[in-house]
């Protein structure tokens, strides 16, 4: 297969797994990475791998003895109160696994204070040997790539990166002449899932198809070719497919083959 894109699974895209055993069935599907959380988006979670030492001990055996690393860690939420200090454990558990991003959302509405935390952020991740990359979303304070590119270019922080999720993207109106305009050392890696190409813009609706109805990439809607064309051509491919409909009734290591395969179908 002439694919020069590395696949990373996502934690959403197989959430009942435990982290050694989702980087077992990611290395026996065919993914190069795997992406794991540590501290909820909203009110999921609570995730052990975080304060877990065997949990986290197990799962870089899995790593080493598959060869699967680990290509992210989730989420560090910046709002209005914002420390980065509170989410050092998370950096450092990332560090200890062996991650090289850390995923960002922006609550804050103060853009001045969004801009500061991250920065402070960045210089954080920076000394875990991380980069920061912020995940722009139509419901949050960066709700598209004009404003999460505003935050980096205001930041210019050699860690600081911009992440692009297809699902977002699509939603906010984003363009492939838009995201082709990026610095590409902004672009770490980018998230890619496939959903109908008509959508109800309520902001629960949004987050409703986005933690839980997505499709596999290359059967819904979104024009996946021309945001891909778009990216640098070595850019990780994180395969983000939560289906919670599914769970429970399609075992995950069948989604995951699933995810697999509609991702090198469109990157073939």
């Amino acid at each position: 297969m002439a694919m020069t894109h590395r696949l990373s699974l996502a934690h959403l895209t197989a959430p009942e797994l435990a982290p050694p055993e989702m980087v077992r069935v990611a290395a026996d599907h065919g993914f190069d990475h795997v992406g794991l959380r540590l501290l909820p988006a909203a009110d999921d979670g609570p995730y052990p791998l975080l304060t877990d030492a065997a949990l986290a001990r197990e799962t870089r055996a899995a790593m080493r003895d598959t060869g699967v690393t680990l290509a992210d860690v989730e989420i560090v939420r910046i709002g209005p109160g914002f420390d980065p200090r509170r989410v050092e454990g998370l950096l450092a558990r990332g560090r200890e696994l062996g991650a090289r991003h850390v995923l960002v959302a922006g609550d804050d509405t103060d853009r001045a204070r969004l801009i500061d935390g991250f920065g402070r952020l960045c210089d954080l991740a920076r000394s875990h040997e991380l980069t920061a990359d912020l995940e722009f979303m139509p419901w949050t304070a960066v709700p598209d790539i004009a404003a999460a590119a505003e935050v980096l270019r205001a930041v210019a922080h050699p860690a600081a990166g911009l992440l692009i999720d297809a699902l977002h993207y699509h939603r906010a109106g984003g363009t492939p002449e838009a995201v082709a305009a990026l610095p590409r050392d902004w672009l770490h890696y980018a998230q890619l899932c496939d959903a109908p190409a008509a959508f109800d813009p309520a902001p629960e609706a949004l987050i409703a198809l986005a933690r839980g109805d997505r499709m596999m990439p290359g059967t819904g809607g979104i024009d996946l070719a021309a945001l891909i064309a778009a990216l640098p051509a070595d850019i990780v491919f994180s395969v983000e497919v939560p289906q919670l409909a599914r769970q429970g009734v399609v075992p995950a290591e069948d989604r995951v083959q699933e995810a697999f395969e509609a991702a090198c179908r469109l990157l073939g």
